[in-house]
């Protein structure tokens, strides 16, 4: 795919990061997914940090072979910590701000996960801002390298084996099937106020949800359906490209997940949860490669007009999914990890 420097030795790398019921499991994931790249490379990789006891997450560390260490808070005491690593990713909001200084003082390489100013305040030797429409990240120590944009998303080797034929979609399935999917976690009870929405269009589809707590399944349960219409309410798999991969439509909040569902080529909609999705979600309508439905805060009619559209016009659907995989072609994860390994060759 990419012009590759030199290989480093083999490194032992940590992937400083959380996930949990109220912070969601983005983090994780797409540092999860370099990881399974820097593993294909030789390295060792390490996930330093507290998964919030969220089992199908820690079900797909095991998975790719990564183990995973507590991490202390303090920025200090992380330092102190990392001798036996070579380098830390740190992707979090709420990691202390001084940890990358912290660690580049110790002599450890430092990338930083960076979503606009979230996360920003880290010194690094590499950052990295996934984001469509994302700017180079300023402000980092004169020796520190960039890299922004959509071509850096990171994924998991099981979403990139689902990448579709978007050239070829084949014939319509009737009713057509939708997966709706709002995080690992859905803190904001997303699924509640969708999942509704899309049963009033009154059009059949056979509806799956991805429920990630027991109150949401049991509202979603009681839901009255129309004619042609079934739900199929389930809990997070740590496959969440094997659940979307046969989806003529997908409705996901518009965090990490959405980068997943475009280079898969799903035809998605999407809603913007919190403040820190405003920049992807704006990015994504303006690029036309999802249909919006607005902010959950101010969730209104106009959602359900827009899912009756997309369950009616199957063209619709397929020009979203050619365009979404177009933009987003699944090699970031290698020119990130091209990005680290050179940076580790000059140290």
């Amino acid at each position: 795919m990419s012009d590759r420097s030199p290989a480093p030795p083999a490194a032992s790398i940590a992937l400083r990061c959380d996930a949990g019921r109220t912070i969601g499991v983005g983090h994780a994931v797409r540092c999860l997914a370099l990881g399974e790249e820097l593993r294909s490379r030789g390295h060792q990789v390490t996930l330093w940090g507290d998964l919030g006891g969220v089992a199908w997450l820690e079900q797909g560390l095991a998975s790719a072979g990564v183990d995973r260490l507590d991490a202390p808070s303090a920025a200090t005491d992380l330092a102190a910590a990392a001798g036996v690593f070579d380098a830390v990713v740190l992707d979090g909001y709420a990691l202390d701000p001084a940890s990358g200084a912290a660690l580049r003082s110790a002599g450890v390489c430092v990338l930083a996960m960076v979503d606009g100013p979230f996360g920003a305040a880290q010194s690094a030797d590499l950052y990295v801002d996934q984001n469509l429409g994302a700017l180079p990240h300023v402000g980092g120590p004169p020796d520190s390298t960039a890299l922004a944009g959509v071509d850096y998303a990171l994924f998991r080797s099981s979403v990139l084996a689902h990448r579709r034929d978007t050239m070829n979609p084949g014939p319509a399935r009737q009713p057509p099937r939708v997966v709706c999917v709002f995080g690992g976690t859905d803190p904001y009870d997303a699924a509640g106020v969708v999942v509704p929405s899309l049963l009033s269009t009154g059009r059949p589809c056979e509806v799956t949800v991805v429920a990630a707590r027991p109150a949401t399944r049991t509202a979603l349960e009681t839901l009255v359906l129309g004619a042609g219409q079934s739900l199929d309410v389930i809990d997070p798999s740590p496959d969440f490209a094997a659940v979307v991969a046969t989806a003529d439509l997908a409705i996901s909040a518009s965090g990490s997940s959405v980068w997943e569902l475009l280079t898969m080529g799903v035809p998605t909609a999407v809603v913007c949860v919190v403040d820190n999705q405003e920049q992807g979600y704006r990015a994504t309508l303006n690029h036309e490669v999802v249909a919006g439905l607005g902010t959950l805060s101010r969730y209104d009619a106009a959602a359900a007009d827009t899912l009756a559209h997309l369950l009616d016009d199957e063209s619709l659907r397929h020009m979203l999914a050619r365009r979404g995989q177009e933009l987003v072609d699944g090699h970031g994860r290698e020119r990130v990890a091209d990005a680290l390994d050179a940076v580790l060759t000059r140290r």
